[in-house]
């Protein structure tokens, strides 16, 4: 197998973008990674696009076919790949494979999703399609319903806080405000939105205990990678950062089947398995993007990937541990939280904030000296976790 490294990143920023279809958003991306790399006149072999559920919000599939067209990189290979909420992560998986096998030299990888066609309702009730079809769907649990059953069991369990969870609103929504592609641009403040008398209005409950805050917004949007072998890399404009080593891992579908349905197995055996094959630990992480959809969700996968012991990963936040300037930030980016979430686009916008985090151009909210990053993209909820161990070359 080769070495596979990423030699082109590209994002558009994320938000509500009327004016734009799903296949510009992903157009526009891959052609700021294809640029970045100083791709040139040299063609691209095949396409991955992440993308979870165009045929339900924007009433278009064979996504991938409509992209190459689009770009102009005809005849390459192209697959759309759909894994709920980690459709990008498996995307990129797909792309690393191709490259490591020998099969093809030059994969453009893109994730996306435009969301925001279809009303609040409609869009809560898409992604709802993904819990299981006879055991939860029919009974009307939504995603953030199922977050608020896993946070309250979490919290008694744990013993993380409304505080805590607040903390990590607040800690994302700061570093939101440092990135120019972040979807939610706005301060926010503990006593605003948990202790002050107003709060209860400036931050309704969603699903007890899950606030509005807690949650990430709906966004549209789209992320893209370059992938080619790493002895290939120097030939491109920009310093090669190798992925290291990959995970995937499943859980049951349904939460109550799990013996211990705060056990985020599939986080755990994803994360090791990408820890193994790069040969390195938790430890050596310098920066990493976390899956937080829901505040809880960044405590918990903290914990469950090695960071942080079961128990211990509210209470490095609460230090300060996991800030932009900390002993290990997460989320850097704003997360999900406040980057925003158009869910096929997410696996893929984790790693170019990790690629630009590795090169030093994350900008305003870079992290000094970072040479090893991480990132979890999580599917469904907890059922299908894919994660990557990315290293910057010498």
């Amino acid at each position: 197998m080769r070495k596979v490294a990423i030699v082109g990143a590209g994002m558009i920023s994320f938000g509500r973008r009327d004016e734009d279809s799903l296949v510009d958003m992903l157009a526009m991306a891959s052609t700021r990674a294809m640029d970045d790399a100083g791709l040139g006149d040299r063609a691209i072999d095949a396409v991955y696009v992440g993308n979870m559920a165009a045929g339900l919000f924007n009433h278009q599939t064979s996504v991938a076919s409509a992209l190459v067209d689009r770009l102009g990189v005809l005849p390459a290979a192209a697959d759309a790949v759909e894994n709920g909420p980690a459709s990008g992560g498996s995307a990129l998986k797909n792309g690393l494979l191709a490259v490591a096998s020998g099969y093809y030299d030059l994969v453009l990888v893109a994730g996306g999703e435009k969301m925001r066609d279809v009303i609040g309702p409609r869009a809560t009730d898409i992604v709802a399609s993904m819990t299981h079809p006879l055991a939860e769907y029919v009974y009307g649990i939504t995603l953030p319903g199922m977050a608020g059953m896993f946070t309250r069991l979490y919290m008694e369990k744990y013993g993380v806080t409304p505080e805590h969870l607040a903390q990590v609103a607040i800690k994302n929504q700061d570093n939101g405000l440092l990135n120019p592609y972040a979807h939610i641009q706005m301060k926010i403040t503990l006593e605003g939105i948990l202790t002050s008398p107003h709060a209860i209005v400036n931050n309704p409950m969603v699903a007890d205990p899950l606030r509005l805050y807690d949650c990430c917004p709906v966004s549209d949007g789209a992320a893209t990678c370059l992938l080619c072998p790493a002895d290939m890399a120097s030939e491109f404009a920009k310093p090669p950062v190798v992925i290291a080593g990959f995970g995937q891992a499943t859980d049951t579908h349904t939460l109550q089947e799990r013996e211990d349905p705060t056990d985020l197995k599939a986080v755990r055996l994803a994360a090791q398995q990408a820890f193994q094959r790069a040969g390195l630990t938790p430890q050596d992480v310098d920066v990493a993007e976390l899956h937080d959809a829901f505040t809880i969700l960044e405590i918990a996968e903290s914990e469950h990937a090695g960071f942080f012991e079961k128990g211990q990963g509210a209470k490095a936040l609460a230090k300060g541990e996991t800030r932009i300037g900390g002993k290990l930030p997460i989320n850097p980016s704003g997360g999900l939280k406040s980057r925003g979430h158009p869910v096929g686009a997410t696996g893929v916008a984790q790693v170019v904030e990790l690629v630009w985090q590795l090169r030093g151009e994350a900008g305003e909210h870079q992290v000094e000296g970072a040479q090893v990053g991480f990132s979890l993209n999580f599917g469904g909820f907890g059922n299908n976790v894919v994660s990557f161990v990315l290293r910057r070359e010498p």
